[in-house]
């Protein structure tokens, strides 16, 4: 059975009472997050799913490796999201798997409505160039480029 979606799950939880709760997760357990740490396991998919390694990721994200591991394995947290955006770029990630590894992270999504948002929502549909790409078409339109690695805040 194909997994459901999350706009899927959404829409039946919409429709569940609170009596039905066990039912709703005994029927999608297999659509269920089960894992300890959702984001770190999500990463490596998609590492894996764009065929680099995660000295690749890290090396196109200007990240030293060691910096790299501990956000993908969620040794350490950070709150700095430019960090986790700059990781889903450098793996190739498409804008609807940033907004999910954003949210699996515990960060907020990208916003059409913010300016700088909404630059970097048509960099991950565009998909060109690499990072320095992307902070130089901030730069043109005179928005924040992303932050660069430093200590883990």
């Amino acid at each position: 059975m194909a997994k459901k979606s999350t706009d899927e799950l959404e829409d039946i939880l919409g429709q569940t009472s609170t009596s039905n709760i066990e039912t709703y997760l005994a029927e999608n357990a297999e659509n269920m997050l089960a894992e300890e740490r959702p984001f770190s396991v999500y990463m490596h998919e998609m590492v894996r799913k764009y065929g680099k390694t995660q000295q690749e990721v890290f090396l196109q994200a200007d990240f030293p490796e060691r910096f790299g591991y501990k956000i993908l394995s969620e040794e350490k947290h950070t709150k700095q999201r430019d960090y986790i955006i700059r990781i889903c770029y450098a793996t190739g990630m498409s804008l609807d798997e940033t907004q999910r590894a954003l949210t699996l992270y515990g960060m907020a999504p990208l916003y059409a409505r913010i300016p700088r948002d909404a630059v970097l929502m048509i960099a991950f549909n565009q998909h060109k160039g690499n990072i320095l790409d992307v902070n130089a078409l901030l730069s043109a339109h005179k928005l924040p480029t992303l932050k660069t690695s430093g200590t883990l805040e």
